[in-house]
């Protein structure tokens, strides 16, 4: 084994093992939370194994137990909001989506190992790869309406591409799926135990990549199917007020849970979800991830000056007292016009 330090910091290291380069995430205090010196370490090394011959495949994992990345470190870019630093925050974005860009189009192919929480920023290092692994302690979601902001990296690409209304359901709930749930989305492409990853992992550096069915299953029974008949009922079309009101009065099988995903969407920051839906919606028009991550480059520079963006991350990762104030008062209370301008930014 040999080690490629170049790029590299103390937050993510390269490996070389023979045909096989790995990137490791190494914050796992953080739930490997991408920063800034993680992403451009991590685009300068992809970018000189893309034209190294001797790397033929290329793996991205994540130190510790808890997942392979809980995000991007969105507490920075926060701060730098506040501090008046929107170039340095709109920089940032640029980066992560460009990284993003490159693992979709990467000519090489690229084995994400989904252990653990891929959330966020972590399903854009992920869920654009050409392999990607879930396990039974896999936990996806794109949690952005959370925060006030909406669901970037692409994530909307692979959520308006899912079957039925399920993508719709996530992105506006921030709701958590399995790992199981995650091959049904086509976010993961096969479900493995986790005890077998360091064996497919030794087995990658051969520079021979396995079929999905070749090391697991890829038709595992997901929890998500039970709720397929209310959340497709509910979830179509544009207007969330709809949706929420479609919610609040099923009745039928599992309603309660239709119920919850009603109270769950109320809770969201009224903007991002109004904003979520419609990118979700023409994310589901354009026809290719690039064209989507310039849809959300355009979102990201009109979040930054969001007041939402700052109260949420503050509400639920800096001062952690979940009492988020948003800027309007309900879904129904944000003008058509606003969501519309945010496409324009």
């Amino acid at each position: 084994m040999s080690t490629d330090t170049s790029p590299a910091t103390d937050q993510v290291r390269f490996d070389r093992r023979g045909a096989l380069g790995v990137v490791v995430l190494d914050r796992p205090k953080a739930i490997n939370s991408l920063t800034p010196e993680m992403v451009r370490a991590m685009r300068t090394q992809l970018q000189a194994w893309r034209d190294d011959d001797a790397v033929r495949v290329v793996a991205i994992t994540g130190e510790g137990e808890k997942g392979l990345c809980a995000g991007a470190d969105v507490v920075s870019v926060r701060r730098a909001l506040v501090d008046g630093d929107e170039a340095g925050a709109m920089a940032f974005f640029a980066e992560e989506y460009d990284l993003d860009r490159l693992i979709g189009d990467y000519p090489k192919p690229v084995v994400a190992f989904m252990d653990g929480v891929t959330m966020g920023g972590g399903i854009g290092i992920a869920g654009h790869a050409s392999l990607r692994i879930a396990t039974e302690r896999t936990k996806v979601a794109m949690p952005e309406t959370k925060i006030g902001f909406f669901c970037d990296v692409g994530g909307l690409y692979l959520l308006a591409r899912t079957p039925g209304e399920f993508g719709t359901h996530l992105a506006l709930t921030s709701d958590v799926a399995s790992g199981a749930d995650a091959v049904l989305l086509g976010v993961a492409d096969v479900l493995v135990d986790s005890g077998s990853l360091e064996e497919i992992l030794r087995g990658l550096e051969t520079g021979d990549v396995p079929t999905p069915a070749g090391i697991g299953s890829t038709d595992h029974p997901a929890p998500l199917e039970k709720d397929r008949a209310w959340i497709d009922a509910c979830y179509t079309g544009d207007d969330p007020v709809a949706i929420v009101e479609r919610l609040r009065a099923y009745r039928g099988e599992r309603e309660e849970q239709a119920h919850e995903a009603a109270r769950a969407i109320e809770a969201r920051s009224p903007f991002a979800v109004c904003v979520t839906l419609e990118a979700l919606r023409r994310a589901g028009r354009l026809d290719s991830l690039d064209a989507v991550l310039d849809q959300d480059l355009v979102l990201a520079r009109a979040f930054c000056t969001e007041p939402d963006f700052r109260e949420g991350v503050r509400a639920l990762l800096v001062d952690k007292d979940n009492e988020p104030s948003w800027r309007h008062p309900s879904i129904a209370d944000v003008p058509r016009g606003e969501v519309t301008a945010a496409f324009d930014a």
